[in-house]
C-alpha cells in the first residue's frame, strides 16, 4: 500500500500540488490566526451583546450576495472554463473571457447591492424576527441592523471584483497574493474593533478590509500577464458556458447560505446572545477547516480541472482520493480535540472584557456540536470540486439543497421541539453536513468508477485506532485537570495550561500512533519535511 502511494505516476502531480497546498495552507493559517485575533478583539470589545447580534444579522445579506455571484463563479464555473480556454484557444481568448465575466459579475453585484440597501428594512426583520429580547429595544436594534447591512453592502461591491481576481490567479496557479488578501481584510476589522465600541465602526472596518483585499492582488495580476478589456460579451459561448455551469451552483451556494440564515433565524428566537455565540463557535471551527480542508481543495482545483480537460481519469481519481484521505487524517483528530478541549479554548481566546463566563459557556456548547461535522465539511470541499472539474454542478447542488432542508428539519426538532438551544443549532448543521458528505462520496465514486474505497477504509481504520488512543489520553488529562480544580476557575492561566497540555499530548499521541500503525497519510506529511525525504539516486 505504501509503495503504491509512492508510485512514479502519482508522485509527479502530487509534488506540484503539495507545493501549492503549502502556500495556500500557509495563507489560510495566517488568515485563520488573524481571524482568531479578530474574534478575540471583537469579543473583548462587544462580548455577546445585542448590538453585536445586530452586526451579525447585518453581515448576512452582503455575504449572501457575494457568495451567490462571485463565490458561485469561482468555485464551479470560471476556473475550469478559463483553464480550457487557455489550453485549447490561447491566452487572448482566455483573457477576453476573464474580462467579460469580471465585468458582468461586478455589474450584477452593484445592482443587487443597491436593491439590498433599499429593501434592508423589509429583509432584516424576516432574517431575525427575535432580535431584541426587550420589546422596548426591538425597534432600535432592527434599525441598527438595517444601518449595518447598508454599510457592509459596500464591501460586497469590492469583493465581487476581488473574488474574480482570486479566481484568475488561482487558475494560473498563483496562490501567494490571494492567500495574503484575507489577512489584510482581517487586520482592518481588528483595527476597527480596537478603535471603537461602536459597531458601525466595525462595519466600516469590513468595507475598508474588502477594498484592501482587492488592492493587494493587483501586482500579481500584472505578473500573470492579465489583459483587461472593457467588454461584457454575454453571448460569447465561453461566457455562456460559465453561466450554464454557474446557475446550478448558485442554487447550491444559496442553500449553504440559507443554512446560516436558518441559524440566525433560530438563534434570534433563543436569545440575542445566541446569535453571537453561534458565530464565535463557527469561526473557531473554520480555523482547522480552512487550514486542512479549504487550503488543500483550493490548491487542488486547478490540477483537477487540468486532469479533467485532458481526460486523465485515472490521475484525477487518484488525486481526489489521496487528498480526501489527507483531509480526513487532519480534520478527524481536530474535531475530537475541539470537543475535548472546547471549554478551555473558548475561555483562553475570548473570556475577557465584555465577554463573560456566561458567554464562554454558551459559545463552548455550540463549538462542541459544530465540531462533530468538521470532517464532513472538509471532505465536502474536495468532493464537490471533483464534480465541478468534471463540469457537473447539478449533483452537488442537489445534495446541498437536501442538506439545507435537513438542517431546517433538524433545527425544528432539536431547537424547537426538544429544545437544545444553541447545541441544537450546531448539531443540526453538523448532521446535515455529514449526510451531504456521504451522498457526495457515493455519487462521485460511481461517476469516476471508484475512489479507491479500499485505501480509504484502510486509512480510516488506522485513523480510528490513533484517535481512540488520543481520546483515552486526552480524556484522562481533562479528568485530572477537573479533579485538581484547574478547569473550574475560568482563569486565563488555567485555561492556557489545559489547552497547551491537552493539545500537545493529544497531537503527539495521535501522530505517533498513526506513524506506528503505518498510516500512509502520516508518511505523506513526513515526506514534506526535508529530513524525512528519501535520497535521490
Amino acid at each position: 500500500m505504501a509503495e503504491d502511494l509512492e508510485s512514479d505516476r502519482a508522485q509527479a502531480p502530487w509534488s506540484g500540488l503539495a507545493g501549492a497546498a503549502i502556500i495556500v495552507a500557509a495563507g489560510f493559517l495566517g488568515s485563520r490566526l488573524l481571524g482568531v485575533v479578530r474574534s478575540v478583539a471583537i469579543a473583548d470589545t462587544f462580548g455577546t451583546s445585542p448590538e453585536l447580534g445586530a452586526y451579525w444579522v447585518g453581515f448576512r445579506l452582503p455575504d449572501l450576495i457575494f457568495q451567490l455571484l462571485t463565490g458561485a463563479t469561482l468555485a464551479s464555473a470560471f476556473i475550469p472554463t478559463f483553464v480550457r480556454q487557455f489550453t485549447h484557444r490561447g491566452e487572448e481568448e482566455a483573457w477576453r473571457l476573464a474580462s467579460s465575466v469580471l465585468n458582468l459579475v461586478a455589474g450584477a453585484t452593484f445592482v443587487l447591492s443597491l436593491l439590498g440597501m433599499l429593501l434592508a428594512p423589509v429583509l432584516v426583520p424576516i432574517m431575525a424576527p427575535g432580535l431584541g429580547e426587550d420589546v422596548g429595544r426591538q425597534a432600535e436594534l432592527r434599525s441598527l441592523a438595517v444601518d449595518l447591512t447598508r454599510i457592509m453592502l459596500l464591501s460586497t461591491m469590492f469583493f465581487s471584483v476581488s473574488g474574480m481576481f482570486m479566481g484568475i490567479l488561482n487558475a494560473r496557479r498563483h496562490f501567494l497574493y490571494p492567500a495574503m488578501a484575507p489577512m489584510v481584510y482581517n487586520l482592518s476589522i481588528i483595527v476597527a474593533a480596537l478603535l471603537s465600541h461602536n459597531v458601525r465602526v466595525l462595519a466600516v472596518g469590513v468595507v475598508v478590509g474588502a477594498l484592501l483585499h482587492l488592492i493587494i492582488q493587483l501586482p500579481a495580476l500584472r505578473q500573470v500577464g492579465m489583459r483587461y478589456n472593457l467588454v461584457a460579451k454575454w453571448r460569447d459561448p465561453a461566457v455562456r458556458e460559465v453561466g450554464r455551469l454557474m446557475l446550478p451552483r448558485v442554487l447550491g451556494l444559496a442553500a449553504w447560505q440559507f443554512n446560516f440564515l436558518i441559524t440566525v433565524f433560530f438563534a434570534s428566537t433563543i436569545s440575542d446572545q445566541a446569535i453571537s455565540a453561534a458565530n464565535y463557535a463557527w469561526l473557531i471551527v473554520m480555523t482547522p477547516l480552512g487550514i486542512f480542508g479549504m487550503a488543500i481543495a483550493t490548491a487542488l482545483f486547478p490540477t483537477l480541472a487540468d486532469q479533467a480537460a485532458q481526460e486523465r481519469s485515472e490521475d484525477m481519481r487518484w488525486t481526489v482520493s489521496n487528498s480526501l484521505r489527507l483531509i480526513l487524517f487532519l480534520t478527524l483528530p481536530a474535531s475530537v480535540g475541539l470537543m475535548l478541549l472546547g471549554q478551555p479554548l473558548v475561555i483562553f481566546l475570548f473570556q475577557r472584557g465584555a465577554f463573560t463566563a456566561a458567554s464562554s459557556d454558551i459559545t463552548a456548547s455550540a463549538l462542541i456540536f459544530y465540531s462533530i461535522g468538521l470532517f464532513a465539511l472538509g471532505g465536502t470541499e474536495i468532493l464537490s470540486r471533483g464534480f465541478y472539474a468534471l463540469g457537473d454542478t447539478r449533483t452537488p447542488v442537489a445534495f446541498a439543497v437536501l442538506s439545507m432542508v435537513l438542517n431546517l428539519i433538524f433545527c425544528l426538532i432539536l431547537v424547537v421541539a426538544l429544545p437544545l438551544e444553541v447545541r441544537g443549532l450546531a448539531l443540526a448543521l453538523s448532521l446535515a453536513s455529514i449526510v451531504e458528505f456521504f451522498l457526495l462520496f457515493r455519487a462521485l465514486s460511481r461517476r469516476m468508477g471508484g475512489l479507491e474505497e479500499g485505501r480509504v477504509i484502510y486509512s480510516l481504520t488506522r485513523m480510528a485506532g490513533a484517535m481512540l488512543l488520543m481520546v483515552e489520553v486526552v480524556g484522562l488529562f481533562v479528568v485530572l485537570m477537573h479533579a485538581s480544580g484547574h478547569l473550574n476557575t475560568g482563569r486565563f492561566s488555567d485555561a492556557f495550561a489545559a489547552l497547551v497540555g491537552g493539545g500537545l499530548i493529544g497531537a503527539g499521541t495521535y501522530f505517533l500512533a498513526a506513524y506506528l500503525l503505518g498510516s500512509d497519510e502520516m508518511g505523506t506529511l513526513l515526506r514534506r519535511i526535508p529530513a524525512f525525504r528519501p535520497s535521490q539516486g
